[in-house]
């Protein structure tokens, strides 16, 4: 399986894992059923996850989410050609989803698994995908430690750029700057006059929830 055609002069880097051997193919309404499924019996191989949405809207969202001894390792969109959080970010639409379930050799899978850029945490698709913090947490305690002190770092350097106040002022007034030099350009001067970032509380009840509610499973 290839997640990009030759030759399309992509920079990102492309999942090639083999066929495998078709274990299950279902319509399922929540994610977690198959990663459930996939932890329970320590699978290796991988699933391909269709939000069922994307068919009829022509939606850019074919996923790709690989496993080695039932937890996530790498998760890849097929037409965007995004890896790792981004492309679970791209498959966190409401189900109902497509979903085939495939058993890999473990060499088949040993090349991909080296790609680091398409890496997730173990619980990532549980948490994006599933919305489910009882199955992130069963993921995390079948995880390797190695898997888990690497998701320590990547949280560990996301906590100290946020706590980096100078650099996100100096991000903040530079953002300012390139808004006030395109209004001026577009002639919108006066629009930006008096305009106030909003408060903590403001931004809080602004950010949304993107995670994936569940619902009836299609056994």
């Amino acid at each position: 399986m290839s997640g990009s055609p030759e030759g399309d002069g992509s920079a990102s880097p492309t999942l090639t894992v083999p066929r495998g051997t078709l274990l299950r193919s279902r319509v399922v309404s929540d994610v977690g059923t198959t990663l459930s499924r996939a932890l329970d019996r320590g699978l290796t191989g991988y699933a391909t996850l269709v939000p069922q949405e994307t068919l009829l809207l022509s939606g850019k969202a074919r996923g790709v989410l690989t496993f080695e001894d039932g937890v996530p390792v790498l998760a890849y969109n097929t037409v965007t050609d995004s890896g790792g959080p981004d492309a679970l970010a791209e498959l966190a639409v409401p189900g109902p989803y497509r979903v085939e379930l495939y058993a890999v050799d473990r060499s088949g899978l040993a090349a991909a698994h080296e790609e680091e850029s398409l890496r997730v945490a173990p619980d990532a698709a549980a948490t994006e995908l599933a919305d489910d913090a009882d199955l992130a947490e069963w993921t995390r305690d079948a995880a390797p430690g190695e898997r888990l002190r690497d998701g320590d770092d990547e949280d560990d350097a996301v906590a100290a750029f946020l706590a980096d106040d100078d650099r996100i002022d100096a991000i903040r007034e530079q953002a300012r700057a390139e808004a006030r030099d395109r209004a001026a350009e577009w002639g919108l001067d006066d629009a930006l006059d008096g305009s106030a970032e909003p408060d903590g509380d403001d931004a809080d009840a602004a950010a949304g929830d993107g995670a994936v509610s569940g619902g009836a499973v299609d056994r």
